[in-house]
Formats: structure tokens, sequence, C-alpha cells
């Protein structure tokens, strides 16, 4: 089995890299000043020339607030990308991995998480364009796999745990929102779902995060005790920031559906953060 992976250079493309030379995997990350997703010819020639029979799409354009002023960069790499990586994927007959995000959805369900068949309506541009991303990469693509991702965290510098830390490194307290709920989601469960999935052949799109769901400030209250750091947190709410993009307050997604189908139990947040934090601050690199 050859994998191709893009984004090479980001958090969940570092993970499935150190689990496929642990496990000797035969894989191929281009740089990405030479795979960018949204070129379709530079594309086919790497295709052409890797040969894969997965491709894993770990590109994105990620930045929600700057999206709100750059709607056609975030196209461009979260719908049109997606959709390039597709077409390569079903000419070459290789299968596609594609990852999603909860921002699809508005936060006004009372009832439950956020489930598979529940009405989508992403509130920013950021989600519009990773939707857009999904419905592309499905309508040239029948056997695409989707999974939709939250707050995901691991070894890298853009995520909310490494903020944290040097926010409480120069603050004497720190402000957090309260009213923001989703799934703090690990890469390295991410990588090992999807290469359960793989070896089922599943297809379709899914929820994978975590089991359970907190607030932001619930989060960081977490983190910072689990690390031994004394530092008020004073829980705000998301209107204090003043941020461009809207959030939804509630999209905390329900993995009931992949762990039916793959057998297994995936860990609660609380577990993976502890797990994360446990492998050492070598880690947040």
């Amino acid at each position: 089995m050859k994998y191709l992976i893009t984004g090479k250079n980001g958090q969940l493309a570092q993970a499935f890299l150190r689990r496929f030379a642990v496990d000797s995997l035969d894989v191929a990350a281009p740089d990405e000043s030479a795979a960018d997703i949204t070129d379709i010819d530079a594309m086919r020639m790497i295709v052409r020339d890797v040969r894969p029979d997965v491709i894993i799409n770990c590109a994105a354009y990620n930045a929600v607030d700057r999206a709100e002023t750059d709607a056609a960069t975030a196209f461009r790499v979260n719908r049109d990308g997606p959709r390039v990586l597709a077409e390569l994927a079903r000419d070459a007959g290789a299968r596609i991995v594609h990852y999603g995000t909860d921002y699809v959805f508005d936060g006004r369900k009372q009832a439950g998480l956020y489930q598979e068949q529940d009405t989508v309506n992403p509130l920013n541009l950021y989600g519009k364009s990773k939707l857009a991303g999904e419905e592309q990469a499905q309508a040239v693509h029948d056997t695409c796999l989707i999974f939709r991702l939250s707050w995901v965290f691991g070894p890298g510098k853009q995520n909310f745990i490494r903020k944290l830390r040097e926010w409480s490194a120069v603050n004497d307290y720190l402000r957090v929102s309260c009213d923001e709920f989703s799934v703090p989601t690990y890469t390295e469960m991410i990588v090992d779902v999807t290469l359960k999935a793989l070896n089922r052949d599943i297809t379709g799109v899914f929820h994978l995060t975590n089991s359970g769901y907190c607030s932001r400030y619930e989060w960081a209250s977490f983190i910072l005790k689990e690390q031994g750091i004394r530092k008020f947190i004073r829980p705000v709410t998301m209107d204090t920031f003043g941020l461009p993009a809207k959030r939804p307050s509630f999209s905390a997604m329900d993995n009931g559906e992949v762990s039916r189908l793959l057998g297994i139990t995936i860990p609660d947040w609380q577990d993976a953060v502890r797990e994360f934090l446990k492998s050492g601050e070598d880690r947040l690199i």
C-alpha cells in the first residue's frame, strides 16, 4: 500500500508521517511548495510519479478569521483543492481521505451532539469553504472517506495547548471563552481511526473526535491543572474578543457512527489531553 500525504508541514500530516515511519509504511509527502493541491497539473505529475493507493489530504486553509477577508484563498484551498485531489484519485484508481470541520454546523441544535445526518449551516466563510470541499470531493469520487474534526491538537505550534502555554507565560491572567463548546481531538487518535477505516474500506462522511465535550474555558482550565500551572483564568463570552468570524456556540459532534462501524471505543478528550501532555514538552515543537 502506497500513501500520498498533502499538507506535509501541518500537525496532522506530521502525525501520519511519524506513524508511517514507525510502522515502515510506504509514503510520499512532497514539500508543500511543490504540492499545491489547487494546481491540477502539478498534482497530476506527483500522482503519476508516486502512484498512490491512498491520498490523505491534510492540506487546508485554517485561518478562520482571515478567511472573512480572504475568501478567495480559503475557497481555492478548501473547496477547489479537494476537488482536484478527488479527480486525480478517481482517475488513478486510488482512494482519498479528506478532513472537514465542526464549523459546518451553526450551533443551534438543542438535543444532543451533532450527528452526520444533521443539517449543515456554516456561520463563517471558513466553514462554508470546508463544506464546499466535502461536497466537491464527493461529487467527483464516489468512494471518498471524509472525517469532520474539531479542536485538533498534537505536536506542533498551531494548536490551543501550545498557544495557552505561550499566553500563560507572558500574562498575569488569562481570558478564555466559556460559551464556545466542542471536542478537543488528538492527532494520534485521528491517525489510528483513519488507518482502521481504510483497512475496513469504509467510505462516506463521519464525525471523528475524542469523546465528550467541553467549553474552551473548561479545556484551558484542565490543561493548566494537568501541567501544574497556577494561573487565573477568567471565563468570558466569545464576543469579548471581537473576532471577525462568527463561531457556533455549540458544535460538539457525536463519534458514535464510526465507533460502531469499527467496533472501537474512542477515548474521552481528557484522557487524550493527558496522553499528549505526558508525551513530554519536547513534542510541542
